[in-house]
């Protein structure tokens, strides 16, 4: 008889997604949210961490591409309020982009380095209990330097995986080959999130499949999402497209990606 393996399994908070990987993701990964902008990581992301609010967790939000206030109005337009988790101690929002000196949850560079020891501070400020942790995004971490991309993401991961974080790492994908920039996270993450857009009978629609989720016996199909005011982002049911009937020409992509792995190996390695 096979030995039975309990795994512990945070929900997202995000209305039918959790069905789609037997009911949560599994404490202590690391996995990687990905896609082009403008397709619903940031939402995906603010669900994560309310519903950790909500269920008691110690929660710590990086934001590289938003100030602080904007991140809060975005989870008020969803009904949700980071104000009032900051002031009871249960959040931490860092400020990569807009903090100040005088602001103890900034960071005054943009490096790995005091990314990881501004979290740990965090984590010592929220105190002991199950935390979840969102670096939206990765991507900011290696624009110069996209080969340092998989290098990066191990430091992080090795170095907050002994925190008890369960986290979400975003990165941004070139709207024109839907390639990650720095071919990095994914290597090193438990779990693939991929979310994506494409304009079918001249509408926008967005879409979620789950590329990736060790231990878990996720849905391979893609879903469509929509996400509205008020109560954020819904799964709905999977869709008949595939992904090739919106992409470029495969002769095309593949340019692409020559052009993109060349600039990649033309980056110094000063690191």
């Amino acid at each position: 008889m096979k030995p039975r393996v309990t795994i512990e399994r945070l929900r997202t908070g995000v209305e039918g997604f959790d069905k789609l990987v037997q009911g949560g993701i599994p404490r202590g990964f690391f996995v990687a949210v990905v896609g082009e902008p403008g397709v619903g990581k940031t939402i995906f992301s603010i669900h994560f961490i309310a519903q950790g609010i909500r269920e008691g967790d110690k929660n710590i939000y990086v934001t590289t591409e938003e100030s602080r206030e904007s991140v809060i109005r975005q989870a008020a337009m969803f009904g949700i309020d980071f104000q009032e988790a900051i002031e009871r101690r249960q959040l931490v929002i860092i400020d990569a982009l807009m903090g100040g000196r005088d602001d103890p949850w900034s960071l005054g560079e943009v490096s790995v380095e005091e990314l990881v020891n501004k979290v740990i501070e965090a984590k010592r400020y929220l105190g002991y209990g199950r935390a979840r942790l969102v670096i939206d995004s990765m991507s900011a971490f290696w624009l110069d330097k996209p080969a340092m991309a998989r290098k990066y993401s191990y430091y992080v991961k090795r170095i907050l995986y002994r925190w008890d974080f369960t986290a979400l790492l975003t990165s941004q994908y070139a709207v024109t080959t839907s390639l990650g920039f720095g071919f990095g996270i994914e290597h090193v993450a438990d779990g693939i999130i991929r979310f994506r857009k494409a304009v079918i009978r001249g509408e926008l629609r967005r879409y979620v499949i789950i590329e990736k989720m060790r231990q878990t016996e996720h849905s391979l199909q893609m879903h469509e999402i929509e996400i509205r005011n008020g109560r954020g982002m819904i799964v709905k049911k999977a869709t008949p497209y595939r992904k090739e009937d919106t992409a470029l020409p495969s002769s095309v992509t593949a340019r692409m990606i020559a052009a993109e792995l060349q600039k990649i190996l033309e980056t110094p390695l000063d690191e």
